[in-house]
């Protein structure tokens, strides 16, 4: 005894349905039987024009070569095109790179000539301050009140004038450079 149940099929159901099966492929070859192309009726001509068979494979061989020259010189084209767009792209950063590094070097140059200035013009009031103490006698400057300088010369309006000519230089640069726009 197996554990499966097993169905016996019926015999008349089976019967109808391959009836119903062979009808319809009946069917289906009578359709195609109809549906048939008939044969192709064409007036025989002349293919290939005037030239021979020979001629006509040169030709073709002829552009198939052309065709590749040509589109290995497109590529070589496409190549120098985009290599001169790069080239001219770096040359326009060096270019660029180059103007910051001049402005920057301006700049410190400027700043080292006021520092300089700045160091002479302190140098100068020391040397005064100290022939004056000699000349006068007087006591040192580190325990009392500094001699005046006269105008302009404490470490405030040092300050301040140094802030102005940076402010004067900045002014003209920006000046120089919408000039330099406006020619553009």
């Amino acid at each position: 005894v197996s554990p499966y149940v097993l169905i016996t099929p019926n015999e008349t159901r089976r019967n109808q349905l391959q009836q119903i099966a062979k009808k319809e492929l009946d069917d289906l070859e009578r359709w195609k039987e109809e549906h048939r192309p008939g044969p192709i009726k064409l007036v025989p001509q002349r293919l290939g024009g005037k030239e021979s068979e020979a001629q006509a494979r040169q030709k073709q061989q002829m552009a198939l070569m052309q065709s590749k020259y040509q589109q290995k010189h497109k590529r070589e084209e496409y190549v120098k095109a985009k290599k001169a767009a790069e080239e001219a792209e770096i040359l326009k950063k060096k270019a660029t790179q180059r103007e910051k590094a001049e402005r920057l070097e301006v700049k410190k140059r400027q700043q080292e000539m006021l520092r300089r200035e700045m160091f002479l013009e302190e140098q100068y009031y020391k040397t005064n301050e100290l022939l004056n103490r000699l000349d006068l006698g007087l006591p040192k400057s580190d325990s009392c009140q500094i001699a005046n300088r006269g105008p302009g010369s404490t470490a405030w309006m040092r300050s301040h004038t140094y802030k102005q000519a940076l402010r004067e230089d900045e002014n003209r640069r920006l000046e120089e450079m919408k000039q330099e726009q406006r020619r553009k």
